[in-house]
């Protein structure tokens, strides 16, 4: 029997803001335990929450973002379940009326067939995570730390219109680079700013009522997304197969023995008993209020990449990697010339070449983001800009380059070509008069050559370039060798 697979993804963005969202306590990432949970975190007698105005900008910022419907009254909501690490005993969210509903995410998916498609999202909803249990180096016993408890959260949940683990990575990356485009979050996986639930389904080919569902909680890198998905369609198809059933559930990864296992039984929205949250007023946003965060957003992705083929003339792949991040694309047109009247096309593909190749081998070897890059944006034009004029070759602009990469006279490309005396010779007189004398020296080699001995011509370029340690235009040696030996 053929199989099709159904997956929603539901996603848990944390909002880039200083502090929770119904507190002033920190949102900082590794302070000792229980240092930044406050008495509104925990909800203490007598005290009140405050809905944090930052996390509701981005939500709507997030909508915009999508083609979402942006709510004027959305509803929080008290969810009530028991875990340790929920003092509360109920976590604030939103059920019945999220702030943004609707949207698409287009995606990108497919090595050998790849295509475009278009994911529906169901809706994004506010809420505050829960703290967190540490079950490690504890001599048998758990440890309870607070400090996320009350962290801002935006759950963005997918229609169930994924249909392999592919499909889902490719899904989960690209509203990963969304998120962060539009400062919503950081994207940081690690530490557990962005992580995914996986619902996963698998039924019949042709059949269109879907099957039962697990959940797999918490995956928090693409590759254990990937990993996991497959590992459970796999192992529903085999229950089904065998003459099983599948459970509702939710189940956790366990990448070293790379298995899904049972965690409890999935809960459905009515063992919450959701009800309105008696201390939260309706949550009101007026068209005033959207139109300011519309008219503060960023070029979009989509546009920047436009961009880039059109007015710098990229290639289109350049162009998706250019625009990862809007740090990265920032980047780019400051090293492209971007603010200039004119864009030169071929610096703009050299300081894209430089980029993609030489700068981000070297931050990926010293584990840097692009804005910690020892080598700024305009060092790069200046560069670039020495090797489009023929003062420096290319073999020579990457010695300068690994010299502005520590620091060498404070990064300026100029000052270290002049002092190690590295500037391209590209007087015609100077270059004859050392193939003359290279000629001289060598009558044999010029005997083969003429002979139809193709090697020759290359020992005599090289001669040349000895003789001048390197420095003489390569182009021009070529050309002027070949007409002296006519």
């Amino acid at each position: 029997m053929k199989w099709e697979v159904v997956i929603g993804l539901e996603t848990h963005a944390q909002l880039s803001t200083a502090s929770k969202i119904f507190s002033g306590a920190s949102t900082a990432f590794g302070a000792p335990p229980n240092t930044q949970a406050s008495a509104v975190d925990l909800a203490l007698p007598g005290v009140l929450p405050v809905p944090n105005k930052g996390a509701v900008e981005r939500a709507i910022r997030f909508g915009l973002a999508v083609g979402a419907t942006i709510n004027r009254r959305s509803v929080f909501a008290r969810k009530n379940y028991f875990y340790p690490d929920l003092p509360k005993g109920y976590q604030i969210s939103q059920y019945e009326i999220p702030v943004v509903v609707g949207g698409t995410l287009t995606i990108q998916a497919g090595n050998g067939n790849a295509h475009e498609k278009t994911i529906r999202l169901t809706r994004a909803h506010l809420e505050e995570d829960a703290g967190k249990s540490l079950h490690e180096d504890y001599h048998g016993m758990t440890g309870i730390d607070l400090n996320r408890a009350g962290t801002p959260l935006l759950e963005i949940v997918s229609e169930p219109d994924l249909r392999s683990a592919e499909e889902a990575v490719a899904y989960a990356k690209q509203l990963h680079e969304l998120v962060q485009w539009h400062g919503i979050c950081d994207g940081n996986m690690q530490e557990g700013s962005f992580r995914c639930d996986a619902n996963v389904s698998v039924r019949p080919a042709g059949q269109s009522e879907y099957g039962t569902r697990c959940e797999i909680k918490n995956l928090n890198s693409f590759r254990f997304m990937e990993k996991a998905i497959e590992y459970e369609v796999r192992r529903q198809i085999a229950l089904i197969e065998d003459g099983g059933r599948v459970v509702q559930e939710t189940r956790l990864y366990d990448p070293d023995r790379d298995e899904t296992r049972s965690m409890r039984s999935k809960e459905d929205a009515m063992d919450y008993r959701y009800f309105p949250d008696p201390d939260l007023p309706p949550l009101i946003v007026d068209e005033a209020w959207i139109e300011r965060v519309r008219a503060a957003m960023p070029e979009t992705q989509d546009a920047k990449r436009a961009r880039f083929t059109g007015d710098y003339g990229l290639p289109a792949y350049d162009a998706r990697l250019l625009s990862a991040s809007r740090a990265l694309a920032d980047f780019f047109e400051r090293a492209a010339g971007g603010g200039e009247a004119a864009i030169d096309p071929r610096a703009a593909k050299a300081a894209s070449n430089w980029i993609l190749g030489e700068l981000s081998a070297g931050l990926n070897a010293a584990d840097l983001d692009i804005g910690s890059s020892p080598v700024s944006p305009e060092m790069l034009a200046r560069l670039v800009a020495l090797t489009q004029s023929g003062a420096l070759s290319s073999k020579m602009a990457k010695e300068v380059f690994s010299a502005m990469w520590s620091g060498e006279q404070g990064g300026d490309p100029a000052l270290i070509v002049k002092a190690r005396g590295l500037e391209q010779i590209s007087d015609a007189g100077a270059i004859e008069k050392v193939i003359d004398q290279v000629l001289a020296a060598n009558p044999q080699q010029v005997a083969d050559y003429r002979a139809g001995k193709e090697k020759a011509f290359n020992s005599l370029i090289g001669q040349v370039m000895k003789a001048t340690k390197g420095s003489a235009n390569p182009g021009q040696v070529n050309t002027l060798l070949k007409e002296k030996l006519k």
